[in-house]
């Protein structure tokens, strides 16, 4: 079931998508994030002013991919882990505001196609770094397939650093979310680079400190 999301052309990044990214996410999500969240943005003026660029933040909570959409002056598409795609009622609704799927150990040939589509309709990528929801405090899990697809699109990458979304808060103003928006990343088609400066920007952005994973032994997987 997963395996047909995962394939989108540019046109398939329509009207439609378009209005419910604005009606669910930029509407419905922006009240619950201005009044539970008291959500402050800095850095709009780091955002380019064409889409050629990944959306890739650090990641805390579910609440990360909607929030980044309300935010972003351009439509989002964001890589989905290809498992929420068997869930009947979520698939319909996270492929309705343009998500699509991946499978996280295998990089097809139809994912790098839907990128391309992407931007071909003006929107942009965004993709979670880490891969996973992180532990506050801490920025590990980085794996260099941002940097990968930023090269395949001839792309710059601009760091979103979030603080606070993984506090779930229901009652007016007993929350707060922080987003910074780094300076983007230029092009570049070492990545070994873009991961490094990617993760020296979401530490200055966050405070939070990069750990990095713990070899794997010889012949353990």
């Amino acid at each position: 079931m997963a395996k047909e999301y995962s394939k989108r052309k540019a046109s398939q990044f329509n009207w439609f998508r378009s209005m419910w990214q604005f009606i669910v996410c930029k509407i419905i999500y922006m009240i619950r994030l201005k009044i539970i969240y008291r959500i402050e943005v800095h850095g709009y003026e780091n955002i380019p002013k064409d889409n050629k660029y990944l959306i890739c933040p650090n990641h805390l909570s579910t609440l990360d991919p909607p929030m980044l959409v309300a935010v972003m002056p351009r439509n989002v598409a964001f890589m989905a882990k290809k498992e929420l795609f068997n869930i009947p009622f979520l698939r319909w609704w996270i492929d309705w505001l343009g998500a699509f799927a991946v499978d996280r150990e295998n990089l097809s040939p139809s994912t790098v196609k839907t990128v391309e589509a992407i931007y071909d309709s003006k929107w942009v990528l965004g993709i979670f770094p880490q891969g996973t929801r992180g532990v506050p405090g801490e920025i590990k899990g980085i794996t260099k397939g941002f940097a990968g697809l930023a090269r395949l699109t001839k792309c710059g990458v601009l760091p979103v650093g979030i603080i606070g979304s993984n506090e779930a808060k229901w009652k007016p103003f007993s929350g707060k979310i922080i987003i910074n928006i780094g300076k983007i990343i230029p092009y570049d088609k070492d990545l070994e680079s873009v991961k490094d400066k990617w993760i020296e920007q979401i530490q200055q952005l966050t405070g939070f400190k990069y750990v990095e994973d713990a070899p794997v032994e010889e012949g353990i997987k």
